[in-house]
């Protein structure tokens, strides 16, 4: 049975102290493991997202604890364990608010201790996983609403799409402009589909440098090229009996083009530096923001991979033409936000509505979801109003001056929006706009007057 190899980095600049960290985890056949000898070097890889990492307190480029909160932040999933030369309790304390699992000093005996740490977030992750999954299990429904927010002519006619796509297993094509929620489909496809309870794994092929995607799809034996210490399972592999989602496949490389037509004919793939053939069997669904017929032509994309990967073509529509979609989705970000902040939800005035259906959004519910947060933020009162609301198309300065305002009237303002940005810290916002915090008491309370 094939599974997601549980993949462990390990951080540390001594050589001799590293070798020991890998031979110590290498006993374990079922950890895939990694070292890097500076935090610099580990951050380029991070997009990978280790399961675990061991991380030495002290590198040459920076700290434990500025790496851990970068860890953390990119992904609050990874595990990490420090492994430090101190032992010091207030530092130790310390990291583990910072969200570090365990705090380990450096000595030669550490094996038993680290490998029943490693065990320990295995099984955890094991335990996560598998509540995970009948969760996603037991929320699913065929009522698409669930998930894609709208009741457009143009989303009913996507809806009918997810329904033909559920019912087999045929390669679906989605395009649309950024940020209409590609993703989001392909995993409304999959999770409503026979392969839900497999895996549904996703490849950005534009935010992976292109010498690393071939590695990415097929995997690759160790020494198969600088820097490969480890053998290591690919996309494909991962994705075996679920479903792999390639997404900004129109940014693949010609050469890996055709390797990718090569292992869908034959579901089959060859491994970078190996001779043995891995044979998958997973559902593609491939997305792209690129008019791939357009690519063809160009030269930039292979004829009979586009006619291999077309399948069922769902073209999303950009949200400009999802007539009122732009409220209900307004409307339900606005809910997201609330909830997950615990405040008062609040509610869009009409002149709101009107300025939020006039704009065209070019980033369509991704900026639509931006400009909700922050109006939020930005809003004082119950109600959403038409100056809280920031687009991407406005000219700030041209919009205030039109409205020929007193001087005072314009100043106070200036430093309402301020102590909104500020969170009403008025030492920061007088050192700011370079006045006295005397000054800006003296204008709220004369705004009040």
């Amino acid at each position: 049975m094939n599974h997601r190899p549980f993949k462990i980095f390990i951080i540390e600049d001594n050589e001799w102290y590293r070798k020991l960290l890998i031979h110590t985890l290498s006993l374990n056949p079922d950890y895939e493991i990694e070292s890097f000898k500076d935090g610099s070097e580990f951050l380029s890889q991070l997009y990978r997202e280790p399961d675990v990492v061991t991380l030495d307190y002290r590198l040459p480029d920076t700290n434990g604890a500025e790496l851990l909160q970068k860890i953390k932040t990119f992904n609050e999933d990874t595990e990490v364990i420090i492994i430090s030369e101190q032992e010091n309790i207030e530092t130790a304390v310390e990291l583990l608010k910072l969200g570090a699992y365990d705090y380990i000093v450096k000595s030669n005996d550490i094996k038993e201790r680290l490998l029943n740490i490693v065990k320990n977030i295995q099984n955890n992750a094991s335990l996560k996983q598998k509540v995970k999954n009948l969760q996603q299990e037991i929320e699913q429904k065929y009522d698409f609403q669930k998930t894609i927010i709208g009741q457009s002519t143009h989303l009913k006619k996507i809806f009918a799409l997810i329904e033909k796509a559920v019912q087999t297993n045929i390669t679906v094509s989605i395009s649309g402009e950024t940020g209409t929620g590609k993703e989001l489909v392909a995993k409304a496809i999959h999770y409503h589909s026979k392969n839900r309870n497999h895996p549904f794994v996703a490849l950005n092929v534009a935010a992976i440098p292109k010498e690393m995607v071939e590695s990415e799809l097929f995997g690759h034996e160790k020494g198969a090229f600088t820097g490969a210490v480890f053998k290591r399972t690919g996309k494909f592999e991962e994705a075996n009996n679920g479903t792999l989602f390639l997404d900004e496949i129109g940014e693949m490389d010609l050469t890996l083009q055709t390797k990718l037509l090569r292992a869908l004919q034959e579901k089959e793939v060859t491994p970078v530096g190996s001779n043995k053939i891995v044979k998958t069997d997973c559902r593609i669904i491939i997305a792209t923001h690129k008019n791939l017929k357009d690519e063809v032509k160009k030269g930039n994309f292979r004829e009979d991979l586009y006619y291999r990967l077309l399948g069922l073509p769902i073209d999303l529509p950009p949200l400009r033409e999802r007539d009122n979609d732009v409220l209900i989705l307004a409307a339900y970000f606005m809910q997201l936000f609330c909830s997950a902040n615990s405040i008062p939800e609040k509610k869009f005035s009409a002149a709101a509505q009107k300025k939020l259906l006039s704009y065209s959004f070019p980033g369509n519910i991704r900026e639509l979801k931006s400009v909700v947060d922050l109006a939020i933020v930005m809003s004082n009162e119950a109600e959403i109003l038409p100056d809280d609301i920031i687009l991407g198309n406005e000219d700030v300065l041209s919009e205030l001056i039109g409205e020929e305002l007193s001087l005072q009237d314009y100043t106070q303002r200036i430093i309402k929006t301020f102590l909104r940005k500020y969170d009403n810290n008025i030492n920061l916002v007088a050192q700011k706009l370079d006045i006295s915090p005397s000054t800006i008491y003296r204008m709220l309370k004369e705004s009040k007057s």
